[in-house]
Parts: C-alpha cells; sequence; structure tokens
C-alpha cells in the first residue's frame, strides 16, 4: 500500500490583523491631513517653549508634584501604620481621614485651603504658659501655592494610605513572626523585613500617582498659581494664539511625564530581584558565588 503524501502546511491568513493595520494607518493619515490642514501656526509652538513664564510654570509643576508627592507618601505611610494599629481610635481615626480626602475632589480641596482665610481669619499656636508659637493672618500663610500643595498632598495621601496598606499586607506574617523569633524590635522589623518586600508592590501605583500628580497639578491654575497652564494662558492672552501656547504646554507635559515613567521603571528594576538577575553582572556575581571550589591535591 503506497504511503500517503504529507499533507502541505499552510499558513494561516490573518485577515483580521491586516484589517485593523488598514484602519489605524488610515486613521493616522488622515488625522495628519487634519492637523496639516489645521489653522495652527506650528512654527510658533517651539519658540513659546523657552519663554520665561513657561519656564517658571514648568518649574512651579514640577516642584509642586515633588512636595506633594513626598508629603503624601510620608503622611500615607503614617496614616497606613495607623490603619494597621491595634488601637481602635487610631484605626477609627485613619479610616475616616481616608474617607474624607478620597471622597473630596482635588479642586474642591484646594479651593477650601485658598478660601480658609474666611473661617480663620488667624492661624494661632499658643504657647503652654502664655504667648504664642505662631500667630499668623491666614492669608498670609495661606498662599496659592500653599493651598494648592495642600490640597494636593492631602488627597493623594488618602491614596498612598490604601496602596501602603496593600503592600504590607502582601508580606506573609510568617515574615514578621520570624523576625520575632530572633529578637527583632518591630521597628526593625519593619524596615529589614516588611518594606524590602512590600516595595514591590508599593512601587508601581506609587509611580503612576506620581504621574497623575504632574498632571493634577493643572488645578492649580484655577486659584492662580502659575504652572504650564497658567503660564500658557499668560502667553496666549497677549497674542491670542491659544492652541499653539497650549501645545508647548503638552510638549513640557509629555517630557516630565516620561522622565518620570523612565525613572519608575529603574526604581521598579531596584527593587525587583527577578530584575535585578537579567542584567549581566548580576548574573556574572552569582555565577561566581555559585561556583564550586577546586581544591588542589597532592600527588
Amino acid at each position: 500500500m503506497a504511503e500517503a503524501e504529507p499533507l502541505p502546511i499552510v499558513r494561516r491568513k490573518h485577515w483580521g490583523r491586516w484589517v485593523s493595520a488598514a484602519i489605524i494607518l488610515a486613521l493616522l493619515i488622515l488625522l495628519g491631513i487634519a492637523l496639516g490642514n489645521a489653522q495652527i501656526q506650528w512654527d510658533s509652538v517651539p519658540e513659546f517653549l523657552w519663554y520665561r513664564v513657561m519656564a517658571v510654570g514648568l518649574l512651579n509643576t514640577v516642584l509642586l508634584a515633588v512636595i506633594a508627592q513626598g508629603s503624601a507618601i510620608v503622611i500615607g505611610i503614617v496614616i497606613a501604620l495607623m490603619r494597621r494599629s491595634a488601637n481602635p481610635v487610631a484605626r477609627w481615626f485613619a479610616a475616616g481621614y481616608i474617607w474624607l480626602f478620597r471622597g473630596l475632589p482635588v479642586l474642591l480641596q484646594i479651593l477650601i485651603w485658598y478660601n480658609l482665610a474666611l473661617v480663620f481669619e488667624f492661624i494661632s499656636i499658643p504657647l503652654p504658659f502664655g504667648g504664642y508659637l505662631l500667630h499668623e493672618q491666614t492669608n498670609v500663610l495661606i498662599t496659592a501655592f500653599t493651598a494648592a500643595l495642600l490640597g494636593l498632598a492631602l488627597n493623594e495621601s488618602a491614596y498612598m494610605a490604601e496602596i501602603v496598606r496593600a503592600g504590607l499586607n502582601s508580606v506573609d506574617s510568617g515574615q514578621t513572626e520570624a523576625a520575632k523569633s530572633i529578637g527583632m524590635s518591630p521597628g526593625a522589623t519593619l524596615r529589614r523585613v516588611v518594606l524590602p518586600q512590600a516595595m514591590r508592590v508599593i512601587i508601581p501605583p506609587t509611580g503612576n500617582d506620581f504621574i497623575n500628580m504632574l498632571k493634577g497639578t493643572s488645578m492649580a491654575s484655577v486659584i492662580g498659581v502659575t504652572e504650564l497652564i497658567h503660564a500658557a494662558n499668560n502667553i496666549s492672552s497677549n497674542n491670542l494664539l491659544v492652541m499653539e501656547t497650549l501645545l508647548a504646554a503638552a510638549v513640557w507635559y509629555m517630557v516630565v511625564v516620561t522622565v518620570a515613567g523612565v525613572g519608575q521603571h529603574y526604581l521598579e528594576r531596584a527593587f525587583d530581584a527577578e530584575d535585578r538577575s537579567r542584567s549581566p553582572f548580576s548574573r556574572a556575581a552569582k555565577a561566581l558565588r555559585t561556583a564550586p571550589l577546586v581544591r588542589s591535591e597532592r600527588v
């Protein structure tokens, strides 16, 4: 009986991929044509990038985001530890804090802090034996920048508290019990055992929140803080080139967000043992550590 000829191998045709690729390319071409015909002075956009007011707006945007995020991380860690505390008062306070600052819109919080002088004319810190450690008008202390900083930081701290709590809960309880069994204090256990493992869970959402913080600083323009959006509006109010100045602000936003994204990537790798082991230097070091020792024997 003659052997049957092998069946030919026929590649499967992915018509859906070709159709979707054609649609995407067509949309991109149409978008390019539309932007080319738009009434935008594209040659003016690079010029607006280097205006002094735009540089001030960029500096204030970065400063506001970094200080607000750093403050939010510190406050969030404290609130997360209170949320896990055995003290019921601390737990309820932390839960109420998260409920309040996570529930109110950021813009509303900024406006409340900016108009705090309508409620409290002075901010005072009295001393036990008379006098004041601080006694100043609220309008002097709560500037537009400070109000934006308080609104952004306190809102973000509520989210950071939940992020930190989730990271701490991701570490197996056996790690803590093992640290206690060798006599480590609770603080040392947190610093040397729990946090290094929890950082793998904490860093990715924290990086995403920082990127959102960079963009969220645009809400400070409502109360007159000179950040990128406010700077773009100042420029366009003189030359009426609204779209061009907004595109210049968009370019700077993309620059700072890209830098933050790159920083997040390397920070994640620093706390991820698996990624570190992929580098050639780490693999070489690991090979040297695990290589068997060869002992010479005398004949």
